[in-house]
């Protein structure tokens, strides 16, 4: 095989490993989601919680639309489920109240896949963070399941640095009720 063929051989399998993996993407994931306290880990910090998924190919960005009296942040975590993403301002919902806040200038490296048949997306992230210690590498692992349904979204989320996860459970708001 010539050094041509062997490169389209090449690409063909990266475009066909790309397609494959947005083909396994839940379309039932994008919207807009409403957190429910009840029956979720206390958002100790924030009195209200929306997250926001938006596909586009391999890529998913998850935004967390929160709200604590009056401060709102609004922050986005881009996945690609077809290569690893390095971002700045890397979010996670519980550094508001832990005393492990984000690096300066540090950068996370994260991966994303769809599992159990493309129902489930997995992310996990290094995330560099400053501790009473120091700084060390925080690692987060994610699934987002959506019911059966498709009206319930269940969030798991396990830290390095803890034993138990986080699990926070959000409701599917309707498209006519999404605006805040």
């Amino acid at each position: 095989m010539n050094m041509n063929a062997c490169k389209r051989t090449i690409i063909g399998a990266v475009l066909v490993l790309g397609l494959a993996a947005t083909a396994l993407a839940n379309p039932a994931l994008a919207g807009r989601w409403r957190f429910e306290p009840a029956l979720s880990t206390a958002l100790d910090g924030w009195h209200k919680m929306d997250l926001v998924v938006a596909l586009e190919g391999t890529k998913v960005a998850l935004t967390h639309d929160m709200l604590w009296i009056r401060s709102k942040v609004v922050a986005t975590n881009t996945f690609d489920t077809a290569q690893p993403v390095e971002q700045k301002d890397f979010f996670r919902i519980e550094q508001r109240h832990m005393a492990v806040y984000p690096e300066k200038h540090g950068v996370t490296k994260a991966t994303a896949s769809w599992i159990d048949g493309g129902r489930v997306l997995r992310t996990e992230a290094m995330t560099p963070v400053e501790v009473s210690q120091g700084n060390v590498l925080m690692r987060i692992t994610t699934e987002y399941r959506v019911s059966e349904t498709g009206d319930t979204l269940t969030l798991i989320e396990l830290h390095s640095t803890r034993n138990r996860p986080l699990v926070y459970v959000f409701k599917k708001v309707p498209a006519e009720a999404a605006v805040n």
